[in-house]
């Protein structure tokens, strides 16, 4: 693993939504394998995971069809989003202690870039109470450049979006896509290994699988 240096300097902490800030993931991959399995591709929760954690919807798409061989139904995007829309409400929480993450660091700069569409990640802020610990227009999506995670897209749009150099950025992410694409994009990286095993984000700067130990990797 590449040898962790302090971040204390960082000019800005860039947040994953899904899997870092809400407690999404598996209900997401459990809408989504059963929807692939459906379309006739048979995906288990855990092999969605695996295989999609952290990609945005379209990147979903294109390794699907391949494996599949064939394109798969054009509704199943909208179904999916549908879905997960409907059981946020009842299903979301906010991951495990990311509130005091998130106190914890005061008044450092920070946003969210996520593989998530504008709405699902606003939707998932407001359910889980979270919303207001970003500031207006430090939310940022894939789906607003043209390449999502693993390329570094979305981490270089909301680095220039929020005037600070992509090597004076921090990211904490959740997903080897995640990281991948934070690494593309000049940026340092902690690893968050909370459904994924630390051994695949072993291009992270930084790996941690709790969220006490990511508060004290963000302030040390």
């Amino acid at each position: 693993m590449p040898r962790y240096h302090p971040v204390v300097d960082a000019d800005l902490v860039i947040f994953d939504n899904d899997g870092v800030l809400v407690d999404s993931e598996r209900l997401a991959n459990e809408i989504l394998a059963v929807l692939l399995t459906e379309a006739g591709l048979a995906t288990t929760t855990e092999q969605s995971i695996a295989t999609y954690l952290g990609s945005s919807m379209e990147r979903v798409r294109e390794l699907a069809e391949a494996a599949l061989g064939r394109p798969l139904p054009t509704d199943l995007i909208d179904r999916y989003h549908d879905e997960l829309f409907d059981r946020m409400g009842n299903e979301l929480t906010a991951v495990d202690g990311i509130e005091a993450v998130l106190d914890g660091i005061g008044d450092r700069a920070r946003c969210v870039a996520s593989s998530g569409s504008p709405d699902r990640i606003r939707r998932s802020l407001t359910v889980t109470g979270l919303l207001d610990r970003f500031a207006p227009g430090a939310l940022f999506s894939a789906a607003e450049v043209e390449r999502g995670k693993p390329a570094p897209d979305v981490f270089l749009h909301a680095a220039t979006s929020m005037g600070a150099a992509p090597e004076r950025c921090l990211v904490v992410e959740d997903s080897p896509a995640g990281v991948t694409a934070a690494k593309a994009a000049g940026m340092r990286v902690i690893g968050f290994a909370a459904l994924t095993p630390a051994a695949r984000l072993d291009e992270a700067d930084h790996v941690v699988s709790r969220t006490d130990d990511l508060l004290r990797a963000l302030l040390s």
